[in-house]
């Protein structure tokens, strides 16, 4: 994949998550990458707030992220997760109006330290969450590029990349600056499809 390496976000790189936080603000003004999570009462309230509340789901196995290495140090990542476990996506009511069926994943955030950006570490952490979307048995991987079209918009807040740098198809049209795309992630052999295994552990989102 390159000099890189892709780790999982988790307790055993929590520490490392938060070094590269820590070092950009809490990143977005104090966010801790919780926007897309479900609303509870940490969040929004504080950075110390949403801090333990990424924190919480992190060791409770609710926020996933594949986390770029460059040696033992996070460089950037790319945030993951079911419709319901990051479900406050831009433009929800358009999105939910042209809806047929909901993704197994969606990809909301990227994030790269700003001694990395340029240099293709973000092309990285997509490769990596799509690997780690796979070995936990794969499925339709859905993102929300922002449409920048007749905007100046700085590369430090394209949170999500526009629709040109992504390589996966259309699967409806812009909706007041935002689309959607698709792709398929194939599980690796082995492994359960995420239908699968939620069917027979079904585990409903709860704050």
């Amino acid at each position: 994949m390159s000099e890189y390496a892709i780790r999982p976000l988790g307790a055993a790189t929590w520490d490392a998550f938060v070094h590269l936080a820590e070092k950009h603000n809490g990143v977005w003004s104090g966010c801790w990458c919780t926007w897309f999570h479900p609303a509870c009462a940490e969040k929004g309230e504080s950075p110390e707030g949403n801090r333990a509340y990424k924190e919480r789901l992190v060791r409770e196995g609710r926020a996933y992220a594949a986390l770029v290495f460059d040696g033992d140090v996070a460089v950037a990542w790319c945030e993951y997760g079911s419709p319901d476990e990051l479900p406050n996506i831009y433009h929800l009511k358009e999105y939910n109006a042209g809806l047929d069926k909901a993704p197994d994943y969606r990809l909301t955030c990227f994030f790269v330290d700003r001694n990395y950006r340029r240099k293709r570490v973000a092309a990285v952490a997509l490769e990596g969450a799509l690997d780690l979307i796979a070995k936990a048995g794969g499925g339709v991987v859905e993102t929300h590029p922002q449409d920048t079209r007749g905007k100046t918009t700085s590369a430090s807040f394209l949170y999500n990349g526009t629709p040109t740098w992504w390589t996966f198809r259309p699967s409806s049209p812009p909706a007041s600056g935002s689309s959607t795309l698709v792709t398929t992630a194939r599980p690796t052999p082995g492994t359960r499809t995420r239908s699968q295994w939620s069917q027979s552990a079904p585990r409903p989102f709860a704050c």
